[in-house]
């Protein structure tokens, strides 16, 4: 997709749409929950985006989320004392992680659905949580010391990774995963919807 085509008007009201979504399910992650565990379905249209508009859209959409993240963190004590240990490395690995998880399903979508369609959105939508997780565990091992200095002393005789995985992330990656392979099919419809609207218009 050219930059041209990219920036067409109807381009630019879907990725709007898209961003709209991405902050309202952001916000209401904070209030959706399962036990402790946030239903969180901010990666769906960031996931969508990246299959209809492309990278860029990708690119857009998980900044668009990861600068939400970040202000939603503003008033949380356990970031804000990782933070001011890392004050540069901290936001831009919550920048990084957002694109990432962008980037990363719509290149695979690209790559797959020269094969199958349905099974690159699948693919896709399996893979925003996995890189969006897997690069938060990272960044938070990045600043375990900084992690540890907070959560030791509820913590004393754990390690920085069990804290990671267990307490930070627990269960809401596999909430993240789940909800993202069941409505998988209904993205696949989605972009099926869209695609023949382009094709007559």
């Amino acid at each position: 997709m050219n930059e041209k085509k990219f920036f067409s008007t109807r381009n630019i009201t879907y990725l709007a749409v898209l961003m709209a979504l991405v902050i309202l399910f952001q916000v209401l992650s904070s209030f959706m929950k399962i036990g402790e565990a946030s239903l969180c379905l901010v990666l769906v249209p960031i996931v969508l985006g990246g299959i209809l508009l492309g990278v860029k859209a990708g690119i857009f959409l998980g900044l668009t989320f990861s600068i939400v993240v970040l202000i939603s963190l503003l008033g949380n004590p356990l970031s804000m004392a990782i933070m001011a240990e890392h004050p540069v490395f901290f936001p831009l690995s919550t920048l990084f992680r957002g694109m990432a998880a962008g980037v990363v399903p719509a290149l695979l979508f690209k790559l797959v659905a020269k094969k199958n369609k349905y099974v690159a959105t699948f693919v896709a939508a399996a893979a925003a949580p996995i890189v969006n997780t897997g690069i938060f565990i990272l960044s938070m091992l990045a600043m375990s010391g900084a992690l540890m200095n907070v959560m030791g002393d509820a913590y004393p005789e754990s390690s920085a990774l069990y804290v990671i995985i267990v307490v930070l992330v627990s269960f809401n990656f596999f909430i993240e995963f789940a909800l993202n392979i069941i409505l998988s099919p209904a993205i696949f419809t989605v972009t099926k919807v869209v695609e023949r609207r382009r094709n007559r218009g």
